[in-house]
């Protein structure tokens, strides 16, 4: 009976040990799968804010070239004329109030909206702007100080007769760009996120004090790569790390920093626990004999509490799938995230919270996964959350059929929604008037353009007459006012098939597709001269305009600058019949259809 008592705890702890060897593989292969993952949402996450900062910057060579379009400037030294004339245009601009300059080919400064607090010439930050200006149209500098002020500069050529003849300048103040607000939206108490030029100085952060300082040497040294970088160092004491994407349309580079413990999060702990634990059942198992009957009920219950535990404190939506999709596990985080109670979603299929319009490609995506043993798979969909909304979320899935832990589909996911909509507003700003919320004129072409493949269009150019006395006299508020209102008279008188745009300042295009007959454009444009003839009431004033409207009928396969240009014509020719006395010769030839 000893004999056999001896043999029983021989191999109870055999198989403890057996067991406890497995659980510690299965820990660290579990570990790794979801620092995997973590790292590769972290990456894209970096990869996303990266582009949205390039388009934010590109947005800033935009608002450059359009002010350049609206300038007449002489590109002489110290020209008091040039000075004026950029300093209102700095005024008016969101981007560049800081200050506008000229400069001659070498680079040299000409003429700047100000006198003084202006970035030394010879500032070494300068030296990649005027390297990309010269190959690429365009070109952003390092950050720099102008007296105590943080500042950065873009560059675009000047162009006259098809040669460059000198370059404009756009300054900004760092600390107060757009992007610097974006990027401090994205602050949080476990990381910081900073935008650097190629030098490592600060141009945005989370933190407005970083602005204008510079990261870490060991940062700077994984700067200007294209891909992303995770680069580990000590600040302090602190071991870090950093993540940091570069290949930006200015050659800056997005990084974020947080301390590796923080990286780590509670996983790496856990996984001691775990370890811990086993020790703990291996001492268990030599002690007490008695519990040798509960081993197998003991080593199931820990290995389910070992599955939650790491993904219990995980920030994004964790869930395993099985090969048909159904949900096996799913994080607590399902909660917070989704509504959904804990446990709900377990046992249903995971195209049952997927939006119908995305379940085709989540079932390719997945079927193509299932028979790569060690594939991972990135996309994009909407789920449902317990409301009955649709959010969209960033999907990370993991193949983790052979992995004895998990055997499933691990996925990781983000809700990305804010980062869409503010995507999607950037392009809807980028297309419509800011003033009137209409299409612009980009909007209005690529809309001309697809119309006239298929069918003939009516264009209506509409220029208001009486306008400028209306600003002169009442201000621009008045002026702005005014022109809000027009919009809304004339979306009144549209079609619902029918484009109406902004393209100018006091001037409108509305688009007609499908549209043969001539009489029916005449009664449009004698319904917008009747609608814009009527008073406007505005700010205790009644003010009285009145329109020019220019038409012209686009067959189908015409070119869509000659069908602007022949209603700008028109317009121009009734604009100019009304001022001139009869049989005097009307002189037209201007024509903005195109940037």
């Amino acid at each position: 009976m000893r004999l056999r008592n001896w043999i029983a705890v021989l191999v109870s702890v055999l198989l403890l040990a057996g067991a406890g060897f497995v659980g510690f593989l299965v820990n660290r292969s579990t570990v790794q799968a979801v620092e995997t993952v973590h790292q590769n949402d972290t990456t894209a996450l970096g990869a996303n804010n990266g582009t949205l900062t390039g388009q934010l910057q590109k947005n800033s060579v935009k608002e450059l070239t359009f002010l350049l379009g609206q300038l007449a400037v002489r590109l002489s030294a110290d020209d008091p004329v040039d000075r004026a004339v950029l300093a209102l245009a700095a005024r008016k601009s969101v981007t560049f109030q800081y200050g506008l300059i000229t400069t001659d080919l070498e680079g040299d400064f000409l003429t700047a909206s100000r006198t003084s607090g202006l970035p030394s010439p010879g500032d070494a930050a300068w030296d990649p702007l005027w390297a990309k200006v010269r190959t690429d149209r365009y070109g952003f500098s390092g950050v720099m100080r102008a007296g105590d002020t943080v500042v950065a500069a873009v560059a675009i050529p000047v162009i006259v007769g098809g040669g460059v003849v000198g370059y404009l300048v756009g300054l900004n103040e760092v600390a107060h760009t757009s992007l610097h607000g974006y990027i401090r939206e994205l602050r949080s108490e476990t990381h910081t996120t900073m935008i650097v030029d190629s030098a490592g100085r600060i141009g945005a952060a989370s933190d407005d004090a970083l602005v204008g300082g510079a990261v870490h040497d060991e940062i700077k040294a994984s700067l200007n790569r294209e891909d992303a970088q995770f680069v580990e160092y000590a600040e302090n004491g602190t071991d870090m790390i950093a993540v940091v994407v570069g290949g930006l349309a200015s050659d800056w580079s997005y990084v974020r920093t947080q301390t590796k413990a923080s990286f780590d999060g509670a996983v790496y702990s856990r996984s001691q626990t775990l370890n811990l634990t086993l020790l703990a059942m291996l001492v268990i198992g030599v002690v007490g004999i008695t519990l040798l009957g509960y081993r197998t009920q003991i080593q199931r219950r820990r290995a389910d509490e070992r599955f939650q535990a790491l993904f219990q404190h995980a920030p994004d939506l964790v869930s395993v799938l099985d090969e048909a999709g159904r949900i096996i596990f799913s994080s607590p985080s399902a909660v917070s995230v989704l509504g959904f109670e804990v446990g709900a979603l377990v046992g249903h299929s995971v195209f049952d919270v997927v939006h119908p319009d995305d379940q085709r490609q989540m079932r390719d995506r997945l079927t193509r996964l299932l028979t790569d043993p060690s594939g991972v798979l990135r996309l994009q969909c909407r789920v449902r959350t317990a409301d009955g909304q649709f959010r969209w979320f960033d999907f990370t899935a993991s193949n983790q059929m052979d992995n004895p832990a998990l055997v499933g589909v691990v996925i990781n996911a983000r809700d990305i929604s804010e980062n869409r909509a503010f995507q999607e507003r950037l392009e809807h700003e980028a297309q419509h008037d800011p003033l009137t919320g209409l299409p612009n004129r980009r909007r209005m072409q690529d809309r001309l353009c697809s119309s006239l493949r298929s069918e003939s269009v009516a264009v209506l150019f509409v220029d208001l007459d009486g306008f400028k006395p209306v600003n002169d006299a009442h201000g621009h508020e008045v002026g702005d006012e005014l022109l809000r209102q027009v919009a809304d008279r004339l979306s009144a008188c549209v079609r619902s098939t029918d484009v109406l745009a902004r393209v100018g300042g006091d001037e409108f295009v509305m688009l007609m597709p499908g549209v043969h007959d001539r009489a029916d454009v005449e009664a449009m444009s004698s319904r917008v001269g009747y609608v814009l003839e009527l008073p406007f009431r505005i700010d205790g004033y009644e003010i009285s305009i009145s329109a020019s409207v220019g038409v012209h009928m686009a067959p189908a396969a015409a070119d869509p600058d000659e069908a602007l240009r022949a209603a700008d014509h028109a317009m121009y020719e009734i604009k100019y019949s009304r001022r001139l006395p009869a049989g005097a010769i009307v002189r037209v030839g201007r024509h903005r259809a195109t940037d």
